[in-house]
Formats: C-alpha cells, sequence, structure tokens
C-alpha cells in the first residue's frame, strides 16, 4: 500500500485508507481493504453463492435434486432424529436447570420509538445510562441487551467469525429503534449499549481459543523485539527526542497504546489508539513546528508501535474490528485513527531492508545484532533529567566511535596479514619470469686443461 523513498519516507495516497468499494467510509487491511457495510455485503454474497440449494419447504429436499424421493426418506429420517435428540436434551435439562431457560435465542421485536414519548438520557456517562435503564421508557433497551447476551453466552465453541456476525446485527437493530431521534442522541445511545454488552461478553468473545489471535500475538511479539534498533531516522520520521516535551508526547503515546490492553469495551479501547494518536501529532509539531502531514503521522506511529510493543496487539486490533459499533470504524477521528495503526501493524510485518533506505547485508547485520546501536534510555527514565544517565548515553556513543575505530584497524591489520602472506609468491614469480627472460649460459672452455692433482701415465 505505502512506497518508500530514500529521501522523503514513507508515502501513500489518503485515498488508500478508505473503502475499494467506493462508499467514501474508512477501510480496513483486516477487511481486504473494505469498510465493515461493505465487506459484511462481500461476505453475505460469497455465502449465498457457496449455499448449497435450498431445501423445499414441505419435503424437506433440494429443489434441483433429481431423486426427490431418497431426498425425500433421507430429510424424514434426519428430522426424526434430530426431533429425538431435542427431547432428551430437553429431559436433561428438566433435571438439572432451574425452570429459566438456558438457552434464549429469540431476540425481542424491533420497532421504531418516538423521541417524544420515549426520551433517552442525554448524559454520556456510563453509570448515569445503567442507573436511566430502570425507568419504564428504557427498560426495553436493557431486556434487549440482556437477551443479547444470554444467546451468545449460550453459544458456546462457535466460530469467532459468527459472534461478530451476531454482534453487527444486534447493533443493526438496535440502531432501527432509535431511527427518529437525532444522530447524536442515537450515537451515545449505541455507544452506551456497546459498552454494556461488550464488558459483559469480553471473557467469551476476546481471544477465542478456536482462533489464531495467539499465535499472530506472539508472532507479531517476538517481531517487534527483534526490530528494537530501528530509529526514527531509519523511518524518516519527524520526531526529535532531543526536546523535553517531545520526549514526554512519546511516552504519552506509548503509554496509551500499552494502555489499550486493559480496557473492555472496543470503544474504550479505540479511546487509547485516540489518545495516543493525538499525542504523536503533539510530538510532531513540537518537533518540527508545523502542523503534521499523512506521512509524517503514519512514519510516526510505526515509530511509536515498535517502540511500545503492545500486549496481545494482533488480539486488540481484531476485537475491535470484530465487536465495535461499525459507525465509529467508518467515519470520525477514531475511524482515520484505527485504520492508520492497522496500516502500521500491517508495515511492520512485511517491513524490510528497503523500507530502512539500508541494504540487504546491513539489514541482516542489524537483525542478527552484529552492529553494535546505542541502547535508548526509557522514555521514563529520561524524564528525570538525571546527569548520570546523560553521562552513560554519552559513554555509549563513546563505545560506538571505538567500536567502530576498532574495526577499522583490525580490517587494516587483516589486509596486512594478507599482503605479507601474498609478497614470497610474488616474488618468487617475478625471479622467475625474469630468469625465462635472461636465462643464465656459461660457455665451455675450447681446450681441456689438466686438473690439478692428477698425474697422467706416460710421465712416470
Amino acid at each position: 500500500m505505502s512506497q518508500i523513498s530514500a529521501s522523503w519516507g514513507i508515502h501513500f495516497d489518503q485515498s488508500e485508507l478508505l473503502c475499494r468499494e467506493g462508499c467514501g467510509y474508512y477501510g480496513n487491511p483486516a477487511w481486504q481493504g473494505y469498510c465493515s457495510k461493505c465487506w459484511r455485503e462481500q461476505n453475505r454474497k460469497q455465502q449465498q453463492q457457496n449455499r448449497p440449494h435450498e431445501l423445499h419447504p414441505k419435503t424437506g429436499t433440494s429443489q434441483n435434486s433429481a431423486d426427490g424421493c431418497a431426498g425425500y426418506i433421507f430429510a424424514k429420517f434426519e428430522e426424526k432424529k434430530s426431533s429425538e435428540k431435542w427431547r432428551r436434551a430437553n429431559t436433561m435439562k428438566k433435571f438439572f436447570s432451574s425452570t429459566k431457560s438456558l438457552l434464549k435465542t429469540d431476540i425481542l421485536p424491533v420497532f421504531p420509538l418516538d423521541p417524544q414519548t420515549n426520551p433517552i438520557p442525554r448524559t454520556s456517562d456510563f453509570t448515569d445510562f445503567l442507573k436511566s435503564l430502570r425507568k419504564p421508557a428504557t427498560q426495553f433497551v436493557q431486556k434487549h441487551c440482556i437477551s443479547f447476551i444470554e444467546t451468545i453466552q449460550s453459544k458456546k465453541g462457535i466460530p469467532v467469525q459468527e459472534q461478530s456476525d451476531l454482534v453487527q446485527d444486534f447493533y443493526q437493530s438496535m440502531t432501527s429503534h432509535f431511527q427518529n431521534y437525532p444522530t447524536e442522541e442515537s450515537d451515545r445511545m449505541m455507544d452506551n449499549i456497546e459498552k454494556m454488552v461488550m464488558t459483559q461478553l469480553y471473557k467469551s468473545v476476546f481471544c477465542p481459543d478456536n482462533s489464531q489471535d495467539e499465535q499472530k500475538d506472539l508472532s507479531i511479539q517476538r517481531h517487534i523485539r527483534s526490530l528494537h534498533w530501528v530509529t526514527p531516522e531509519m523511518l524518516h520520521a519527524p520526531i526529535n527526542e532531543g526536546k523535553a516535551e517531545v520526549r514526554d508526547d512519546i511516552f504519552f503515546a506509548v503509554t496509551a497504546m500499552i494502555e489499550m490492553d486493559s480496557k473492555r469495551a472496543p470503544q474504550d479501547k479505540l479511546s487509547c489508539v485516540t489518545k495516543g494518536s493525538n499525542f504523536l501529532f503533539k510530538a510532531i509539531q513540537g518537533s518540527t513546528q508545523e502542523p503534521a502531514t499523512a506521512d509524517d503521522f503514519l512514519s510516526s506511529l510505526i515509530y511509536a508501535v515498535l517502540k511500545a510493543n503492545p500486549p496481545r496487539l494482533q488480539s486488540n486490533l481484531q476485537y475491535i474490528t470484530r465487536f465495535c459499533y461499525p459507525k465509529r470504524l467508518m467515519t470520525g477521528e477514531a475511524g482515520y485513527c484505527f485504520t492508520n495503526l492497522c496500516c502500521a501493524v500491517a508495515f511492520i510485518e512485511k517491513l524490510d531492508a528497503s523500507a530502512l533506505s539500508l541494504s540487504r547485508e546491513e539489514f541482516d547485520q542489524h537483525m542478527q545484532g552484529q552492529r553494535l546501536q546505542v541502547r535508548r534510555i526509557p522514555l521514563c527514565l529520561l524524564k528525570s533529567d538525571w546527569p548520570g544517565l546523560q553521562q552513560i548515553q554519552q559513554n555509549q556513543k563513546l563505545l560506538v566511535e571505538l567500536r567502530a575505530r576498532q574495526d577499522t584497524v583490525i580490517r587494516g591489520v587483516q589486509n596486512m596479514q594478507q599482503e605479507l602472506k601474498d609478497w614470497p609468491q610474488s616474488i618468487g614469480k617475478e625471479v622467475q619470469e625474469i630468469m625465462n627472460r635472461f636465462p643464465l649460459h656459461i660457455p665451455l672452455p675450447k681446450v681441456q686443461l689438466p686438473l690439478a692433482g692428477i698425474v697422467r701415465p706416460s710421465e712416470n
């Protein structure tokens, strides 16, 4: 989605944040670039295409089946078997359960309300909202919510995507109650309903056992930990951590992202994302003295995520995506910040050498810990401005410089050793070439001279 430039950093078009269907709402990488509304419509179309032929209402057989008699007999057998199984299950429940039904699958009928006869509380405080549910005008909300909570809790073991579809359908049905109300009042009511429902269902739907969320959490956590050496300069993020106010804003942004895991309601987790993003905007403006651009914000958000390494990051993103009131993710400040966060996580998962303007060799050395980097002092300690900590930071920089000089000396010694090893061979080669060019030739004498000490036989 994004492009990398060695001189300007991360670039992306604002239109890439919007739904690929062209509806004007924010898309999401988890929905393949669609908004929540278009994504659900795409899923429904696909399910209808993959769904087998519908059964005839009377015979229970496929309308396109060639063997109608066999299908009818099999359908009657399955109907009898299911009826017998249901009867036995209900017989056991009469012995071991109370008179109250354990499985509530029927949601109360939906009907639009009149704002004049059924006013809703104007407060945004969640405690006041719970108190208002005791009034007759809003008791129907409590009945709907309790019925739906019991329905979801009774359906244990179903896939998490089906749970998400049930929750989104519930939001849509509840929104129909307040279609005659002003938008602000309707949105406030739906926020409170979402918080009430999802706080109760949190343990049932967050990071379920039948999903891959936990494995993805461990994978992204290890990957981010291995990228601890990445600096704002490598990401071309306009963050000047030399300023105390910028360090404070980065610290608060990191804290907000870590705090996201402690919240239960999707809107509270989303508020942590928005809060951290606002601190990043302040940090960018404090560093450049100019308003932050979209490119600056995304690169700074990537750096903040690497610095925070939020716990259960993928589980929290998936939880917000699946169970948040869709209007929050499709529009507004919260939707913009969350879409950028998903893009930042997707960027980190595919981070490579070209994204950081490094060669492949340099990137591998950083990942393997062969390149020594200055370990930054935690922001919580830098806030104290202790002279000792500043001295430690300076000593670390000196150690890095000494390590670089030592590496240079070691490379020089290795080159000299290699030259000394090659020198005898080069000298021998030159001597041999000279001897081949100028061979040594000693001529023999014409008169053979007697050798000293040898007596000729004739002289005796």
